[in-house]
């Protein structure tokens, strides 16, 4: 349960925040759209190093309802080699820009482990939502410069790091560890003054397939936070290699792995495919509406 630091009470679950003047409403859950501006993520990989099909890309998703914009300039797939902080902008300023200049009214956030990559980008664009995969364990700055920023962050959960993190990852409880680490983190990040976490499980960061759908199966133990849980499964392993397939085939996994996740609370899906999620999303709610009335 997240605490006040300054009266020691207990706090109201926030169902809005706001990325600069865009306010964020999560009374239903929404959609963000992944926008991988990298030649070599898993799925996506260098489809979006031209401007007017990143342009075209962005339009689609939003035509099919995204409420916010997930833009990422480094890969974190497993085995995923770190490339510089110069790389990392140099692929992401004229991406943002170009997006916020054809669809300015649309939120963004910025898929990234580094502050100074925070502070860049919101430099040239004003305020974005900043999701990072480690958890502010790859930077031990990230925290305070969020606090700083006054911007909303996206806790990821991890263990170890993209290049090693698959290499036979071990939890004696899985949902139990991952939770301690959200309970340790949200409070440092408290601490710092922020005041608009999402957390994220991290599916894929860390775990095995027994480990990650342990967490899908259990996914409402997070509610106990009051935070906004996203959950990111598009096209992972976990989906394709349970089935058999591969990731070009795997929508329709994704699919219902995402419609799970809605029955167990999330509040924000990351997603490739937007109309599908979307889609999703609508049904979960006529559901959710007939247990009300």
């Amino acid at each position: 349960m997240l605490i006040s630091q300054s009266t020691g009470k207990f706090l109201k679950r926030k169902s809005k925040f706001n990325i600069g003047n865009e306010e964020i409403d999560l009374t239903i859950p929404i959609v963000m759209g992944i926008v991988n501006v990298t030649p070599d993520s898993f799925y996506d990989g260098g489809k979006m190093e031209d401007e007017n099909v990143l342009l075209a890309s962005v339009e689609n998703m939003i035509e099919d309802g995204v409420s916010i914009l997930d833009i990422g300039g480094v890969s974190t797939k497993p085995g995923s080699q770190m490339v510089s902080t110069k790389t990392e902008l140099e692929r992401l300023i004229p991406a943002v820009q170009a997006i916020r200049s054809h669809f300015p009214g649309v939120p963004i956030s910025i898929d990234t482990f580094r502050p100074w990559v925070a502070v860049q980008i919101i430099d040239e664009i004003g305020p974005v939502m900043v999701n990072d995969i480690s958890g502010g364990s790859l930077d031990s700055k990230m925290f305070e410069t969020i606090g700083r920023l006054k911007v909303p962050y996206v806790l990821c959960h991890i263990q170890g790091t993209p290049a090693t993190m698959q290499d036979e990852p071990q939890y004696e409880d899985v949902v139990k560890e991952v939770s301690n680490y959200f309970s340790e983190r949200v409070k440092r990040l408290t601490k710092f003054g922020v005041e608009d976490i999402v957390i994220d499980p991290g599916f894929g960061f860390g775990k095995n397939l027994d480990h990650n759908y342990e967490l899908l199966n259990r996914l409402d133990s997070f509610k106990v936070f009051q935070l906004p849980v996203l959950v990111g499964m598009s096209r992972k392993s976990m989906i394709w290699k349970a089935l058999e397939i591969t990731p070009e085939t795997s929508l329709n996994g994704t699919t219902v792995a995402n419609t799970l996740a809605l029955m167990g609370g999330a509040d924000i899906l990351r997603v490739h495919d937007v109309k599908e999620a979307v889609e999703a999303v609508k049904l979960f709610c006529e559901i959710k509406a007939t247990i009300k009335k």
